[in-house]
C-alpha cells in the first residue's frame, strides 16, 4: 500500500533535524496539544546583537507530517534573522517537503505558529516589540485561548477552565479549575506561564489551583 506522503516527508519523519531542547533558551513556544493529536514545542537561541537565530530545536507529538513539518521549519529558520523568520509560512514548509496531503496541511500551520509565537515571546522578553502596549486582561485571555485542556482537547477558556484572572502592577494571578495533584496540573501550569511570562511588562505569573486557593483563604 502506498503512503500519502512525499519522499521528503518520509525522510524528515525518519531522520528529523534539530530534535531536542536548548538549555537556557532565549524563547520557547508550544502550539497544539497531545489531546488534539498534534503538538510542537520550539526552542530558540538568538544572537542579541544581530538578532539571528543561531540555534533552534523542537519536540513534537503527532504523526509523520507533524514531525516532518516541525523539522523543516527549524531548517528554514536557522541562521535567519528573526525578521526573515517571521515571513516563513506554511506553504513554504509544505513546498520544501514536496507537498502535504490536504488533511495534513494543519501540521505545517501548527509548526509555523510555534515559530511565530517563539519569536513574539523573544521580542517581548527583550523589550523589542514594535508597539509596547500595556498588558491587559483581554490580552492575557487571548494568549490563554491557545492553551489546551488535555482533559477535553479544547482551550482552557472555552471550557471555563480558567476561573479568575487578576492583573496588578505587572503581577498576574490565574485560578484554574483543577486540584494541584491532578496528573495534568503541572503541564497546564507550565503552558500558562509559558504564554504569559514573556510579555514585556509582566514581572510575575502565579498559577493557583482550587485546593491551593482554599488553603490561602483559610486564616
Amino acid at each position: 500500500m502506498s503512503l500519502p506522503y512525499s519522499e521528503k516527508v518520509i525522510e524528515y519523519f525518519k531522520n528529523p533535524k534539530n530534535v531536542g531542547e536548548i538549555e537556557n533558551a532565549d524563547a520557547v513556544a508550544t502550539e497544539g496539544s497531545p489531546a488534539c493529536g498534534d503538538m510542537v514545542k520550539l526552542f530558540l537561541k538568538v544572537d542579541p546583537d544581530t538578532r539571528v537565530i543561531e540555534d533552534i530545536k523542537f519536540k513534537s507529538y503527532g504523526c509523520a507530517s507533524n514531525i516532518a513539518t516541525a523539522s523543516i521549519i527549524t531548517e528554514l529558520a536557522k541562521k535567519k534573522s528573526i525578521e526573515e523568520a517571521k515571513k516563513i509560512n506554511w506553504k513554504q514548509a509544505s513546498d520544501a517537503l514536496g507537498g502535504l496531503p490536504p488533511v495534513k496541511v494543519h501540521c505545517a500551520v501548527l509548526a509555523v505558529d510555534a515559530l511565530k509565537t517563539a519569536i513574539e515571546n523573544y521580542e517581548h522578553k527583550r523589550g523589542i516589540v514594535t508597539k509596547k502596549e500595556p498588558t491587559t486582561v483581554k490580552m492575557i485571555r487571548k494568549r490563554l485561548a491557545r492553551v489546551i485542556n488535555p482533559l477535553t482537547g479544547l482551550d482552557v477558556l472555552k471550557v471555563n477552565f480558567v476561573k479568575e484572572i487578576s492583573l496588578n502592577d505587572g503581577k498576574v494571578d490565574i485560578l484554574v479549575d483543577l486540584n494541584s495533584d491532578h496528573q495534568f496540573a503541572g503541564n497546564i501550569k507550565e503552558e500558562i506561564k509559558e504564554r504569559i511570562e514573556p510579555l514585556w511588562d509582566i514581572d510575575r505569573v502565579e498559577v493557583l489551583f482550587l485546593d491551593q486557593a482554599v488553603k490561602a483563604e483559610k486564616p
